[in-house]
């Protein structure tokens, strides 16, 4: 962990040969040209960065980074994986309300073991297995290094590909289980997008609570095969677009009572289709939290007045910037040992760290429907 001056000032020349300063990188500190023998210096770290906004195949790019210090209340973490969120694209194209200022590294959330912890540093010990909670951004690079009360201590039980997608996805499911409306034993929901990991663990939370689930998905080819395995998930139903198509569609719901809660990642037609299932009954509740469509929400008139049909917004984001941290912890702890139990699952695809470039092209979509991309370092 300690190093010598040379190595400190090779660190220094290193970055001033490539023009940047590391604390713009994921807010690691910039390196000091004047030290202690004794300081403590993270290793050399491979990182994906981005020195400008734009299309991530084209702006992103793989570079060393020198050593820094790590003060006194920081932890370093080697990272041992990292998921490429559909948030990630759209920081690095400059679209997503919140983002990092350039140049910056890529990627919100991962999993890592402690390295080393600077000396006022209680409670964290290296070898520990740590995410960062609530999600921070860099990620994407072998070496991070922040401030003790950025990482959160899990069991090292946890399979590690779940600890390191834990949180964007599967805390958004839970959250807009429990936040939107009171949902009892027998009660059901209403969702589009079902195939993403949203989607699947919506699925596996209403089962695991006694609540019946209603999926739809896009007309595909396989489609049955889908169908088959969102049901292996425990959802009670799944229609494709076009078998919705009806004009009641609620004599395609059997036993299954109407459901009080809708949620919406697509829009446009797929969202509509979502207020089929939720204009049987008065109160429903639709909650949107992406729009991959691209195109806008319509209701009719008659829902709000006779229906009192509420539409509302999820953004996690917000949820977390709201003094959630503990809250927050406690769910991820709480969803890991779902994913222990074999109670949460989800498909992924790991890729190593120097086949970035190749998982990228698979989130952006340019080799048609994926597993999710996780980086494995």
């Amino acid at each position: 962990m300690v190093v010598a001056r040379s190595i400190a000032l090779k660190a220094v020349n290193t970055a001033s040969l490539w023009g940047l300063n590391r604390s713009r990188f994921g807010g690691l500190p910039k390196v000091q040209t004047v030290r202690a023998l004794s300081t403590i210096m993270s290793p050399p770290s491979k990182a994906v960065v981005y020195e400008h906004h734009g299309p991530p195949d084209s702006v992103t790019r793989m570079i060393e980074l020198p050593p820094v210090e790590v003060q006194e209340n920081q932890v370093c973490v080697k990272m041992l994986a990292a998921p490429i969120n559909p948030s990630d694209i759209n920081r690095i194209e400059g679209v997503y309300p919140v983002r990092p200022q350039v140049p910056a590294v890529g990627g919100y959330e991962g999993v890592g073991e402690v390295y080393s912890v600077g000396s006022a540093v209680k409670g964290l010990s290296p070898g520990d297995l740590v995410i960062p909670s609530p999600p921070s951004s860099g990620t994407w690079q072998t070496y991070v290094v922040k401030d003790h009360d950025i990482w959160h201590k899990i069991s090292k039980d946890s399979p590690i590909e779940y600890a390191a997608t834990v949180t964007v996805n599967p805390l958004t499911a839970l959250r807009m289980l429990e936040d939107f409306t009171t949902l009892s034993t027998g009660d059901s929901i209403v969702q589009n997008g079902a195939t993403s990991i949203v989607g699947q663990c919506v699925i596996q939370l209403a089962r695991y609570r006694g609540i019946h689930s209603i999926s739809i998905i896009r007309d595909r080819a396989g489609s049955d095969e889908v169908k088959e395995r969102l049901k292996a998930l425990g959802a009670d139903e799944v229609f494709t677009e076009s078998q919705l198509e009806v004009k009641n569609v609620k004599s395609l719901l059997s036993n299954i009572p109407e459901p009080a809660l809708g949620l919406n990642c697509v829009g446009g037609h797929a969202a509509s289709l979502v207020l089929k299932f939720l204009s049987f009954r008065q109160g429903g509740t639709m909650v949107t939290y992406g729009g991959m469509s691209k195109k806008p929400v319509t209701v009719s008139t008659s829902s709000f007045i006779f229906k009192d049909l509420s539409l509302r917004g999820f953004w996690l984001q917000k949820w977390l910037s709201a003094d959630k941290a503990k809250e927050c912890r406690d769910m991820v702890d709480y969803l890991l040992r779902l994913a222990q139990e074999g109670k949460l699952k989800y498909e992924m695809e790991l890729v190593p760290f120097d086949k970035f470039h190749s998982a990228l092209e698979k989130a952006l979509g340019k080799h048609g429907s994926q597993p999710k991309q996780v980086i494995k370092f």
